[in-house]
């Protein structure tokens, strides 16, 4: 069955998208990256957030917008409370949490649901549906913006290291969710 994996790129210091969501921090931190090109052949379906859905190209206005699309093509499933009226070519609208994790695992078979977006990431790890996470780490401070993962109050998480990798300049840390 699926795994649900979270994976994303963040500064050292904790952001995964700079103020206001804009993600051209990240346009000069990409590059050959063995683990992140591996795993993409690994993922059988997307569950995204709608502001993930809808936001910034981090190659947005230079020779290579849009480079970011086309890496991986399957199944999208994005989570919202307002599904657009007209449908948008390969991508399925949920309104619920664990009605889109089980539409999306039904459609990855054997392989990830990978998440994308901050707070669908929240959601999922406080609801127990987290079984991995990926982070590739930059060098570079943002000093603002959309956290990896904040959630005030919440409950500790544990984590088992699975793989350490070194990517120069950017270092991947993939994590286990250690179930209670």
């Amino acid at each position: 069955m699926a795994q649900v994996l979270y994976s994303v790129q963040m500064s050292l210091d904790g952001y995964i998208a700079g103020p206001g969501g804009d993600m051209s921090w990240l346009a000069p931190h990409l590059g050959p990256n063995p683990t992140a090109d591996a795993l993409v052949d690994r993922i059988g379906a997307m569950l995204v957030g709608r502001r993930t859905f809808g936001g910034d190209d981090p190659n947005k206005g230079t020779d290579k917008e849009g480079a970011m699309s086309g890496a991986w093509e399957g199944p999208q499933f994005v989570l919202t409370h307002e599904p657009p009226r007209d449908p948008v070519p390969g991508v399925t609208f949920v309104t619920g949490l664990r009605e889109g994790v089980e539409a999306a695992k039904k459609a990855a078979g054997e392989r990830y649901v990978n998440l994308l977006g901050a707070d669908v990431a929240r959601q999922a790890l406080a609801a127990g549906l987290v079984d991995e996470i990926l982070t590739f780490v930059s060098p570079v401070l943002l000093g603002d913006g959309t956290r990896l993962f904040a959630q005030p109050g919440g409950a500790e998480i544990q984590l088992e290291r699975i793989v350490q990798a070194d990517h120069d300049p950017v270092a991947g840390l993939w994590y286990r969710v250690v179930k209670p």
